[in-house]
């Protein structure tokens, strides 16, 4: 990116940042001021924001305040916060019971991204992926979050991802195949991906929910495929849905709720 480009979205950030004054409105003239910029620079980068939804112009007044991307962005922000302060202590507990990595993944298009974890207390560990982006259908952590999504939002995903990446020889890459696999994560309750993503590491999940029952993330149990073998899969199972229904209760699900809901 050339240095103008950096500039304008320095100054694009810049202008956003106006709106914390906390003006309900603020003009093109005073946005000038404020920003030390030309009135045709403020303009041309309003212009441009308004195309995103990131700031909105009324037309009564000529002036511009925050548009609604920018609210739909802080309640990201907050839900992601809040989900932070969730599953901290419980991924603390489920590693001092596991002694596996512990980690918390989020859907973001069709990757995972992990946005929090706990290492491994073991020698042999796996690593640290807090942050890194994963397609999802290679990972018990986003077979979980596809599992639990509604028909039309699945079919989106499948098809940004299409074709699905081969990883590994044992990566699911065929669609139908994958959706049964989604039916049976939906009926269990659990997931489960052994060496689809990397040759060599296993891993379970089980979803996490918020106050309205919506599964907005997965917890997952991942570590070398030799250690998590089928029987220690089987019993960790419990383990993890367990864990995940221990966040979901901190962002303020209970099971009697969704019941009434599905009722």
């Amino acid at each position: 990116m050339s240095d103008g480009g950096l500039s304008s979205v320095g100054n694009a950030a810049r202008l956003l940042k106006a709106f914390l004054s906390r003006e309900k409105e603020i003009g093109v003239s005073e946005l000038a001021r404020r920003l030390d910029l030309g009135k045709s620079t403020v303009h041309r980068l309003l212009t441009t924001l308004v195309q995103e939804g990131l700031v909105e112009r009324n037309p009564e007044t000529g002036a511009y305040r925050l548009g609604l991307t920018m609210f739909e962005l802080g309640q990201v922000v907050q839900s992601h916060m809040d989900l932070h302060g969730a599953v901290g202590p419980v991924l603390a507990a489920l590693r001092e019971e596991t002694h596996e990595g512990c980690q918390v993944g989020v859907l973001d298009g069709h990757e995972v991204v992990y946005i929090d974890r706990l290492e491994s207390s073991q020698t042999l560990r796996l690593f640290n992926e807090t942050g890194r982006r994963v397609p999802v259908h290679t990972t018990s952590s986003g077979k979980v979050l596809l599992a639990h999504l509604d028909e039309e939002h699945l079919t989106r995903v499948l098809e940004a991802a299409s074709p699905l990446a081969e990883m590994t020889p044992r990566s699911i890459t065929d669609p139908e195949q994958l959706r049964g696999d989604l039916a049976r994560i939906r009926a269990r309750g659990w997931s489960e991906a052994v060496e689809e993503r990397e040759v060599g590491v296993a891993s379970i999940a089980a979803p996490i929910r918020d106050a309205s029952g919506r599964v907005v993330a997965a917890i997952s149990i991942g570590g070398p495929a030799a250690r998590l073998g089928a029987q220690q899969r089987r019993r960790l199972a419990e383990v993890i849905v367990e864990a995940g229904e221990a966040a979901s209760r901190r962002l303020g699900w209970s099971p009697e709720s969704s019941l009434a809901r599905e009722g």
